[in-house]
């Protein structure tokens, strides 16, 4: 059996990846991450999502966030709410969590050494996003290069793999596949500034997104909003 390492952060996009790896025949390894994020509910969808979608292993590894300064999700500032399509489409947002992939990615690659696992997933998206540097094709493309002159299972001539399988996608599509796949999207949690009752906002970058997607994809998005945003295309 193929073994994989999925990057699995609790949303969406991350779930539906997970799915994707166990409908092509992998055992998969869950990886999440608390680095002192303000939406610490994802950890918990991302247990129940592991759990669901029958991951072989799932471990969440925590990094000291004072490394991870300078953006909305880890300090003490304003996520930005009721942004335009346009808005959100344009420019690097404060959301923006330093070299954040980049670092999951290389926990990914060292967990991947000691399975060992060949393969590893993230739900990167260049589609419907907001503007994320290490979202895009080039970055994943490069780090699969880096993985594989830069260990010990990649200079031996085992190649590593970097799979994005969302990468161009759009979030209505993503729906549609997660759907496809009876992920239970229930489960999953996409806002960055939740409620205090664990509600999603309904106004972040990423309830927008997420909103956009369903009602783009005639689908009924199961969550629970702290306001009640329209739900399915009329």
């Amino acid at each position: 059996m193929k073994h994989a390492v999925v990057l699995l952060s609790g949303g969406l996009d991350s779930a539906t990846t997970l799915a994707i790896a166990r409908s092509q025949d992998y055992e998969t390894y869950a990886l999440s991450f608390d680095y002192g994020q303000r939406h610490r509910q994802e950890l918990e969808a991302a247990r129940k999502i592991a759990k669901a979608l029958e991951s072989k292993e799932h471990r969440t590894v925590k990094i000291d966030n004072q490394i991870f300064g300078g953006s909305a999700l880890t300090d003490d500032f304003d996520v930005p709410k009721s942004r335009s399509e346009k808005e959100i489409g344009a420019g690097i947002p404060v959301t923006y969590v330093p070299a954040r992939n980049t670092i999951f990615l290389a926990h990914a690659l060292a967990w991947a050494e000691t399975i060992p696992a060949g393969h590893i997933f993230i739900g990167a998206n260049a589609i419907d996003y907001s503007g994320y540097p290490d979202c895009r094709p080039e970055f994943i493309a490069l780090f699969e290069t880096l993985a594989n002159v830069g260990t010990k299972t990649g200079v031996e001539g085992a190649r590593i793999q970097i799979h994005a399988p969302l990468i161009k996608l759009s979030k209505s599509e993503i729906v549609r596949k997660a759907v496809e796949l009876h992920v239970d999207l229930s489960l999953t949690h996409s806002c960055y500034d939740p409620a205090s009752d664990g509600r999603a906002c309904g106004e972040c970058d990423s309830c927008k997104l997420r909103l956009k997607g369903f009602r783009e994809a005639g689908v009924t998005d199961p969550i629970k909003y702290a306001r009640s945003p329209s739900r399915r295309s009329s």
